[in-house]
């Protein structure tokens, strides 16, 4: 009784909202971003603090028209504003509780954990012996890519959305940030209020057919037997469509499977109930392609590795040309210089020989003139005896 006292104060004191206020929510109600879930049972409409804010500093209230000043000019005012709606009723705080597990399940995710860390070390060390078996960088390479994809191996977790839930907070204050509020006002929307109000209107019409005018009467009715039709030609596309599937499958063993229309009877909409126009799957055996893909892509691997090898021989092997050019340069520039210098040296004993050429020159020369006098002097000395031996 003392609860439902206090309550009926509470409805007292706080006073019913103005036009203006009412606008100002039902303008929040419809464009502040909003989340739905259950909270006590109850299906609600919550929204974050800070987006409404900011949804009412875009609104027509945060410009100054002529003769008046803006209601909104900065967040603060914005947060008090709210704090009034709040007072009046049309959204109540809420606490964030996030959602606990239970141990079972616990539980159960450590052991799945463990058993994959062991199923994960235990593939690591084979793997480290069949490296050290192997010398090729290339074929470890390989290795470490397949053991990366590997089940066993440790993976990135998936970032999974925490669940919570929603509960009715203490303190009913209106802050600034990531608080959350749960709505309670909940205005009739137009669009809803002129569907209802048509739907009115037909049900209405449809009582007074019989006072309808005779034309009117027979439009409808040609209206209604086209309508017919097409949902008959429907229903008749559908049995058709499964009859063709069943004959093909019959007829190929279950091999191909064909569907026209495929997505007549799905639930999507009208235009897209008639796309694609048929769809093909072949669910045979297909050893022979298996193989054959896995012949080529172990070639395609072997000439990957091939190429590398080439790739890295032909690195290495131009590495050594250009080392070797280098020292062929080098020598050619030693070989020059000793050239050079013996060339040098073979001119100073050119130089050398042929003074000491000349000087034999010269000195033959010299003896052979005096051999000549000699002899004409042997000569003449012989002549001038020759005619004292005739006169004796």
């Amino acid at each position: 009784m003392a609860e439902r006292r206090r309550h009926k104060k509470r409805i007292q004191e706080v006073s019913e909202p103005t036009k203006e206020e009412k606008a100002v929510a039902k303008y929040l109600r419809f464009n502040c971003p909003t989340k739905s879930t259950n909270m006590m049972g109850h299906h609600v409409d919550y929204f974050v603090a800070s987006k409404a804010v900011d949804c009412l500093l875009d609104s027509k209230w945060a410009k100054a028209k002529k003769g008046e000043e803006a209601l909104f000019t900065t967040r603060e005012s914005a947060v008090d504003y709210c704090n009034r709606l709040l007072k009046k009723q049309f959204f109540h705080r809420a606490l964030k509780v996030m959602k606990k597990k239970p141990e079972k399940d616990v539980k159960k995710e450590k052991e799945k954990d463990k058993a994959k860390s062991d199923s994960g070390k235990e593939e690591d060390k084979k793997s480290k012996k069949d490296k050290d078996k192997k010398k090729d960088s290339e074929a470890t390479d390989t290795k470490k890519e397949k053991n990366d994809d590997s089940p066993g191996s440790p993976k990135k977790k998936k970032d999974v959305k925490k669940k919570f839930k929603l509960e009715p907070h203490e303190d009913q204050l209106f802050l600034d940030g990531s608080e959350v509020y749960f709505w309670i006002y909940d205005p009739v929307h137009f669009k809803t209020f002129a569907m209802g109000l048509i739907l009115v209107i037909a049900v209405i019409a449809a009582t007074l057919f019989p006072l309808w005018p005779a034309e009117m009467r027979v439009g409808v009715y040609y209206l209604s037997v086209a309508a017919g039709c097409f949902v008959a030609s429907i229903l008749l596309l559908a049995i058709a469509r499964c009859i063709l599937f069943l004959i093909i499958w019959l007829v190929t063993g279950g091999r191909h499977h064909f569907w026209f229309l495929p997505n007549l009877t799905a639930d999507v909409g009208f235009i897209d109930s008639f796309r694609p126009l048929y769809t093909h799957e072949y669910k045979g055996p297909r050893s022979s392609s298996k193989k054959s893909s896995s012949e080529k892509s172990d070639n395609k691997d072997s000439s990957k590795v091939q190429k590398s090898d080439s790739e890295d021989k032909s690195d290495s092997e131009k590495k050594d040309d250009d080392e070797e050019e280098d020292e062929d340069d080098n020598k050619e520039i030693e070989a020059k210089r000793q050239s050079d210098t013996d060339s040098d040296r073979r001119e100073d004993e050119g130089s050398q020989h042929s003074n000491g050429n000349d000087f034999e020159m010269i000195t033959r020369e010299e003896l052979e003139q005096h051999t000549e006098e000699e002899e004409e002097e042997d000569e003449e000395e012989h002549s001038e005896t020759k005619p004292l031996t005739v006169q004796t």
